[in-house]
């Protein structure tokens, strides 16, 4: 809702403003609100929704009808005659059902009990003759014996594949998080790149005049304006060459957030006020409790156990009991098929029982053993490198909060230094060498405070995707 709300204001605002200044949080919202990938994640998590209301249907009772509305039939059909012979007669006939059927599945026995109303209704045109044979009420129950049961494996590991899904939606969003912030920095370290480049042609330019005075009166060599004059082509190329990247990187963050417009976009660089204190243990906890990859652990068990219970299920003695109780009549009228119905009962057990496969039943189920063998020693590594993930992306985040601090007074030392070498080489004495290194110390300086930035905030959102826990709010991301 949230960012229902935010985008609704930024909608409104849009018009008035020429520059559109935008911080990290407000191109985070925009990326979950409504790019693509959003979307995307929105439809596959209301996929993974009905297919789990598709899967809780299979538990709760079916009611069904079905019927021939009428079955007409004009032919000619072979008669077995009292002396052997056959003889073709034509026949002229409807022959109509009505068949109400009511099934229940039994998720623990992995049968199924069912309820029937039948109604036939036979017309002889031939012979002008109707008839009525119907099943007022019926009961049965079809029941597997020694066989594997699906229902009981489903109900096991369906709840957990839409678990599952839930946190692959949350999980989403934060990578969509994660994607936005790469895309932010990308732009605003072009901006970076072409105000430097700007200022460092203003100035390169400003001190060619300079040095030309210089030259003019003899108090500099011509190896020094050669000099100059190639850090002044070098701040030309580098100008268009930022340029180039500015306008790349704008329709990459236009594209993949929905941005419309074509506003000039202003990027503020994101200092965290206190990057907040974290414990790897916590966050390992709620990573088991959070993540997709968590609960996917679970099912992988359940489904290679699964696979074990089929193979022994379906090789061994495979038999199915079918009962039926009812009461069936017929009569020539609807009537005469209600009144006084006679009951009936049927009982049936079929079995298949194998007496020689050469070892094919015993091969199957040594094959789903070993899978499952494979499956635990997978599941083994892959708990330990999601351990190893979170302590390593920790231990980033925490390296990289110190190198904020660094980063920034490294930056204030080089710009500091290259005004001073600027006033230096002005007044005389300091070469052409040492103001190009300058110029350089001050350019990386920049480039590299702008860098950690981006590492801190994409160590920030990989800790959130990797645990879907705001460790700032204390709370699980939902």
């Amino acid at each position: 809702m949230k960012h229902i709300i935010y985008l609704l204001l930024f909608t409104i605002s849009l018009p008035a403003q020429d520059t559109l200044r935008l911080t990290l949080p407000q191109v985070v919202d925009m990326a979950k609100a409504q790019s693509i990938a959003a979307r995307q994640a929105a439809t596959t998590k209301a996929t993974k929704y009905w297919e789990y209301r598709t899967f809780l249907s299979n538990y709760k009772p079916q009611l069904v009808l079905n019927g021939n509305l009428p079955s007409f039939n004009r032919s000619f059909q072979q008669v077995l005659q009292p002396n052997g012979t056959i003889e073709f007669q034509p026949v002229r006939n409807n022959n109509s059902s009505l068949n109400l059927f009511l099934e229940q599945n039994i998720r623990k026995t992995g049968g199924t009990i069912y309820a029937t109303a039948q109604l036939q209704r036979f017309d002889d045109f031939a012979r002008n003759n109707t008839l009525y044979n119907g099943t007022p009420v019926a009961v049965g129950l079809s029941q597997p014996l020694f066989r594997f049961n699906p229902l009981k494996w489903e109900a096991k590991i369906a709840p957990l594949k839409y678990k599952e899904s839930q946190q692959e939606y949350v999980e989403a969003l934060e990578l969509i998080a994660l994607t936005a912030s790469d895309l932010y920095f990308a732009l605003l370290l072009a901006q970076v790149n072409v105000k430097i480049a700007q200022t460092n042609l203003t100035n390169t330019d400003r001190i060619l005049r300079i040095a030309q005075e210089k030259f003019d009166i003899g108090t500099i060599s011509r190896n020094e304006i050669l000099q100059l004059q190639l850090e002044q082509l070098k701040a030309q190329k580098a100008a268009g060459t930022a340029r180039r990247e500015l306008e790349i990187s704008t329709l990459n963050l236009r594209s993949y957030t929905g941005l419309k417009g074509q506003e000039r976009i202003e990027l503020e660089p994101p200092q965290p006020e206190k990057p907040p204190t974290i414990q790897a243990e916590l966050l390992l906890k709620e990573a088991y409790e959070n993540r997709a990859d968590a609960v996917a652990f679970e099912r992988r068990k359940l489904e290679a156990a699964q696979s074990v219970a089929k193979a022994k299920g379906d090789n061994g003695i495979n038999a199915t009991l079918m009962a039926n109780l009812g009461y069936s009549n017929s009569g020539k009228n609807v009537q005469e098929v209600l009144q006084n119905p006679q009951n009936y009962q049927a009982v049936q057990i079929q079995f298949s029982v194998p007496i020689m496969d050469w070892g094919r039943s015993k091969s199957r189920i040594k094959t789903a053993e070993e899978q499952r063998q494979l499956v635990t020693y997978t599941l083994e590594q892959d708990k330990l490198n999601f351990q190893q993930e979170i302590y390593t992306q920790v231990t980033l985040f925490e390296m990289l909060k110190g190198q904020l601090s660094l980063t920034a007074q490294a930056d204030s030392i080089a710009s500091e230094k290259y005004q001073i070498a600027q006033e230096r080489y002005v007044l005389g004495n300091l070469s052409v060498t040492d103001l190009s290194i300058s110029f350089a110390e001050k350019d990386q300086g920049k480039r590299d405070f702008i860098g950690v930035l981006r590492d801190y905030w994409s160590a920030y959102y990989q800790l959130r995707w990797l645990t879907l826990y705001d460790f700032e709010q204390n709370k699980k991301i939902e």
